[in-house]
């Protein structure tokens, strides 16, 4: 049977699949990243994984994989195939797709960026199909953006295309990762609104998920914490609204799963600020943690000359 590789590398876990050409998921695995062992141990530990799938999809199916994609974190060239920074994971100017190409026996491989995988997956078979062009935002440990066009990504000049946790909301305010102050990701990511409740509750392994149960009971501190939180994502969508006029804004990632916790007020207040601005749908992402391995199945099966992808079939075994 036909198929390729799809690997999600996230900063602890890799989600994997092998992927017919038809869309359905065949084999699907995880393992951990081996982060801890610093950066050689994380490129040796895809390696070793993509040469697991590639060898358990020959003895399953009785072919071997035609194509691959690998999606990571972190600043990704992909017309080089080059991992040029993941603060997540340690690298810098990691060679990674000619690394797995030469592993999985010179086979084709396309590297992706997670955010941006994660879109075109949502946007060809998920929240943004037939939407035309759209905005998909993952809340997570860090926030990052997708612009998608019909059926694709914008990458940019450069790679960086829809990197929304980096507009200035809160000027002067938290250190970011990237060097910068108040930027959306410093002061209203998922991790931010955990760490934010763990000081405001008192409890140090308070999170997230935590403060938004709290806010559905009632806790006016919870509230507080809440809300700071939205009103900084309301700023930042309508910054990225005014530039890019998405007709649908589609919110994915750890904090989107708080559900009309986050969308009721986050509507709102998205509403309370535009102008001029036609004001996009706002919906939650439809496939969840499986948006990057999807997309990734996306990008390896691009790499053949082969019909559109259909719609995803079922999850196999």
């Amino acid at each position: 049977m036909r198929h390729v590789i799809a690997l999600d590398v996230g900063s602890t876990v890799m989600t994997a699949a092998l992927v017919g050409l038809d869309g359905s998921f065949l084999y699907e695995a995880r393992r951990a990243t081996g982060r801890e062992g610093g950066p050689d141990a994380v490129v040796e530990s895809i390696l070793g994984f993509a040469k697991e799938l590639r060898a358990h999809g020959q003895t399953r199916f009785g072919t071997v994989a035609e194509a691959a994609g690998v999606v990571v974190p972190g600043i990704v060239d992909a017309e080089q195939g080059v991992a040029v920074r993941s603060a997540d994971l340690g690298w810098r100017n990691l060679p990674l797709r000619g690394l797995l190409s030469q592993r999985l026996g010179r086979i084709p491989v396309v590297l992706g960026h997670d955010v941006r995988t994660g879109g075109l997956a949502e946007g060809r078979i998920g929240a943004g199909r037939g939407t035309g062009r759209f905005l998909f935002v993952s809340l997570g440990t860090r926030i990052a953006g997708a612009i998608g066009m019909d059926d694709g990504i914008e990458a940019g000049a450069r790679g960086c295309a829809g990197e929304i946790g980096h507009i200035v909301v809160r000027p002067g305010g938290p250190v970011c990762g990237c060097g910068g102050r108040g930027c959306l990701e410093a002061v209203a990511s998922a991790a931010v609104v955990g760490r934010a409740w763990a000081t405001a509750s008192g409890d140090p392994a308070a999170d997230a998920a935590g403060c938004a149960r709290a806010v559905e009971a009632g806790d006016d501190t919870a509230s507080g914490v809440w809300r700071a939180a939205v009103d900084a994502l309301a700023d930042g969508l309508v910054t990225a609204l005014t530039v890019l006029d998405p007709g649908t804004l589609i919110i994915g990632g750890g904090l989107a799963e708080a559900g009309d916790t986050l969308f009721t007020p986050l509507r709102a207040a998205v509403a309370e600020r535009v102008t001029f601005q036609k004001l996009p749908a706002i919906v939650p992402a439809a496939l969840g943690d499986a948006a990057g391995c999807v997309g990734a199945g996306l990008l390896a099966r691009d790499l053949l000359p082969l019909r559109p992808w259909p719609e995803r079939q079922g999850g196999g075994g």
